[in-house]
């Protein structure tokens, strides 16, 4: 049996709005993150979710905490579902850190990981999840390099495609998983 997927972001950081690629940085909700989380948890409350799965990164582990409080679904912290590790460009302007991905798609960044490892990192995580929750609804709260191993692991886009295009934030992605 498939398992449901639905893919959500981490909430707004102070670092996004500070214009900085947080990368394997713990990075913090700012006000406006922590208000979008609540609305997040409204939105997907009554969602028919067996469990929240969310990066270890603390923006990531925030959202989930403040989105799911109190309603007793399973919040599950996986270090694979992190972002692209940027090494030493961590916490450098994302302007900078993003300027052309596609040079780090196969080649890491300096100190850190390329694209198509932190895909593969993921991917180990989807390969896992689809042994225990086969047949239920599961909720992601990830990255960008989250979404791109659903999108290439799931849907079959070549990361080629991915790892350049924009990435433009909504109220979530809905992926099927078959074993």
């Amino acid at each position: 049996m498939p398992v449901e997927i639905v893919f959500e972001t981490h909430s707004v950081s102070q670092d996004n709005e500070r214009g900085i690629a947080t990368g394997w940085l713990p990075g913090r909700l700012s006000e406006r993150g922590r208000r979008l989380a609540a609305e997040l948890g409204e939105r997907r409350r009554d969602d028919g979710l067996a469990a929240v799965f969310t990066s270890d990164l603390t923006r990531a582990a925030e959202t989930a905490s403040l989105a799911f409080a109190g309603t007793g679904v399973a919040i599950l912290h996986d270090w694979r579902l992190r972002e692209c590790d940027y090494g030493d460009s961590n916490g450098m302007p994302a302007d900078q850190v993003h300027r052309s991905r596609s040079a780090y798609l196969d080649q890491p960044y300096p100190g850190g990981e390329s694209w198509r490892q932190a895909v593969h990192r993921v991917g180990r995580f989807l390969g896992d999840v689809s042994l225990r929750w086969s047949g239920t609804r599961i909720l992601v709260i990830g990255h960008v390099a989250t979404r791109l191993a659903f999108d290439h692991f799931i849907d079959g886009v070549p990361l080629e495609e991915l790892v350049d295009a924009d990435f433009s934030w909504r109220e979530g992605w809905e992926y099927r998983l078959t074993a």
